[in-house]
């Protein structure tokens, strides 16, 4: 992993718990495989596991035969696919993820986001701030709320399950869809099963959670978009190509729609993007994902699987490659 990661995402007392279950070399931080270090070469030769995490270079053949004795790779992050090749596949090195540790904090995120959205907070707040006196809020937003509300789950991913299940609590309508999911599992779920135009055309709130695969590179583009409802929330927390951004300014713009994003295409938008100022758009920095204090649950998912491997258990959260062609 990069040292940036390695600083924010194990803290000392990550290191001791992996130190009392394995062998480790507390100054060693491998950025490059194949960086002219004899001290690095020595250990990957002896190395059994590796824990990586964001900046952690390519698992290719080169680094693996500098590794013959590697078994597992434990990933500290989400999406193994920028590291884990098909050699390590074809090596069977068995490879875990903290993806479903990652995945708690976007949900809560997405959570957030649907409840405020509901209640008209971005518009209401506004209005509040240029108006410095008692908002009439039956005159001005007599349909604010979350009572029955539809809210438009796309994506099963592990981020759209959990949205799911911590939108239990609440008086909402909750549709889903997923190409790869079944209707019983959706109803198994506590969501309604739906066709993805039928989901965006009855959704108050719509909150992407699906991947990033060539088929669904702009999924919401200017027809999808135009069948949402007038006044409805467009939220984004996967990746910015599902959406297709000129599309989108040309809706908000008008003020028909509203849009909470944390990933957007390009990943940071032009200065001069109208996304910035317009005042029904909630852009923020890629922020809903892990971030401070929430990355040591991910360190802390890292050495549970490590304690398992060290126990001789199989991983908690392994990577299963027959399924990562529909993961992000």
């Amino acid at each position: 992993m990069s040292g940036e990661t390695r600083a924010a995402v194990l803290p000392p007392e990550a290191l001791d718990r992996i130190a009392r279950v394995a062998d480790l070399v507390p100054g060693l931080l491998v950025t490059d495989f194949a960086a002219d270090d004899p001290l690095q070469r020595a250990e990957l030769r002896d190395a059994e596991v590796l824990v990586t995490g964001w900046g952690c270079p390519r698992l290719g053949p080169a680094a693996l035969t500098a590794m013959p004795r590697l078994r597992a790779v434990i990933h500290a992050a989400g999406s193994v696919k920028h590291h884990i090749t098909k050699d390590v596949w074809d090596r069977g090195i068995a490879v875990s993820t903290a993806a479903t540790a990652n995945a708690l904090p976007v949900a809560e995120y997405t959570v957030a986001a649907i409840l405020l959205s509901n209640k008209r907070v971005l518009e209401s707040a506004r209005l509040y701030r240029e108006e410095r006196s008692r908002v009439n809020l039956l005159a001005r937003f007599p349909g604010v709320g979350n009572y029955r509300r539809t809210v438009g789950i796309v994506g099963a991913s592990r981020i759209g399950r959990r949205v799911v299940e911590l939108l239990r609590p609440y008086d909402l309508r909750v549709l889903l869809h997923d190409p790869y999911l079944t209707e019983d599992a959706a109803h198994a779920l506590g969501a309604e099963p739906v066709g993805l135009d039928a989901l965006v055309s009855r959704s108050d709130v719509v909150s992407i959670h699906a991947p990033e695969l060539p088929s669904t590179r702009h999924l919401f583009d200017a027809p999808r978009l135009a069948r949402m409802r007038d006044g409805a929330t467009l939220i984004n927390t996967a990746r910015g190509s599902l959406i297709d951004t000129d599309a989108l300014v040309k809706e908000v713009a008008t003020g028909r729609l509203d849009a909470v994003l944390d990933h957007t295409d390009p990943e940071v938008l032009p200065p001069d993007s109208p996304l910035y100022d317009l005042p029904n758009v909630l852009l923020t920095p890629h922020i809903a994902g892990s971030q401070g204090n929430e990355l040591h649950r991910l360190a802390d998912a890292a050495a549970d699987e490590l304690e398992r491997y060290a126990d001789g258990l199989p991983f908690a959260h392994p990577v299963d490659p027959s399924t990562l062609h529909q993961q992000a």
